[in-house]
């Protein structure tokens, strides 16, 4: 229960601070994946960000009305459509990066190095563990 609790006070400390900015649950996932690689595909990121299509599609018809994203069709396939970030879009994923690394700060304050290897290692290890449960459970 620690972990969830701790988890859930983050996710709430994290997202009042980027409500201010337009920038709501999911959303910063989606400028993370747009900012190491601009123009994808809707498909590109509802495969990258595990969700369905339509999910996607409802987050870009959001972050376009709020000026972060565009959606333009490819040059080669017209049926394909395309999202980049707008210059407000960047500037936004700047203010996520920096409002994670604060979060960051806040959140191992008092931890050694060691024990942010060691927790870390140990959530990677978590993770692991639910995935492969997950994986397994799906091919059921």
């Amino acid at each position: 229960m620690a972990f969830i609790r701790a988890a859930k006070l983050h996710r709430q400390m994290v997202h009042s601070t980027l409500s201010t900015k337009d920038v709501f649950p999911g959303q910063p996932a989606l400028l993370l994946h747009l900012s190491k690689k601009d123009g994808q595909s809707q498909k590109e990121l509802a495969e990258l960000m595990q969700v369905t299509p339509a999910t996607v599609n409802v987050m870009i018809g959001r972050m376009e009305k709020t000026g972060l994203l565009v959606r333009r069709p490819d040059e080669e396939d017209l049926r394909v459509s395309r999202v980049y970030l707008t210059e407000k879009g960047r500037e936004v994923h700047q203010i996520i990066t920096e409002e994670m690394n604060r979060m960051e700060a806040i959140s191992f304050s008092g931890f050694t190095e060691a024990d942010q290897d060691a927790f870390r290692r140990l959530l990677m290890k978590m993770h692991d563990n639910l995935k492969k449960a997950s994986d397994s459970s799906c091919a059921n």
